[in-house]
């Protein structure tokens, strides 16, 4: 199996593990890679910056619908051929928690809706990644690459 770096998220130590793996229980935030062309589709969100669209499982949600559902608050954008990449597991002091990784491509571009926490969406190329990721580190510089090699397939 593929092995990854660790990263650093909040207070939080974050681990990824490729697909066929599954979090344990019930996944409390998902996130998706989307590509246009060779361009990563990034979201600006208030106090955080430029990155992907991501979020919490809401109640009655399952880990694919939530990436879809932030992509289109945070991005304005609809997907498709989206596959399912693996798992963050995230760990501080009191608790472990899980979040689902996916990968897809831009389907379509609708406006940003009026209460979303993004500030406007760009496309950006691979190469300008580094210096436009909001927390850009050796995990982050993997993911993209493994993202992008997943949809590829």
């Amino acid at each position: 199996m593929r092995k990854f770096p660790t990263g650093k998220w909040l207070d939080n130590r974050l681990e990824f593990t490729p697909a066929p793996c599954r979090p344990p229980f019930r996944a409390f935030a998902a996130m998706i890679f989307l590509w246009k062309g060779d361009c990563a589709l990034l979201c600006n969100i208030c106090d955080r910056g430029w990155t992907i669209p991501s979020g919490r499982v809401e109640g009655g949600e399952e880990g694919l619908e939530a990436a879809l559902r932030e992509a289109y608050e945070e991005a304005g954008a609809t997907a498709k051929n989206i596959r399912y990449m693996g798992c963050y597991r995230l760990c501080d002091s009191k608790n472990t928690r899980w979040a689902e990784v996916y990968v897809g491509e831009v389907d379509e571009f609708f406006p940003i809706p009026e209460n979303s926490e993004s500030e406007g969406r760009r496309l950006v190329s691979r190469e300008e990644l580094p210096n436009v990721y909001h927390d850009w580190s050796e995990l982050f510089e993997r993911m993209f690459e493994y993202s992008w090699e997943v949809l590829k397939r």
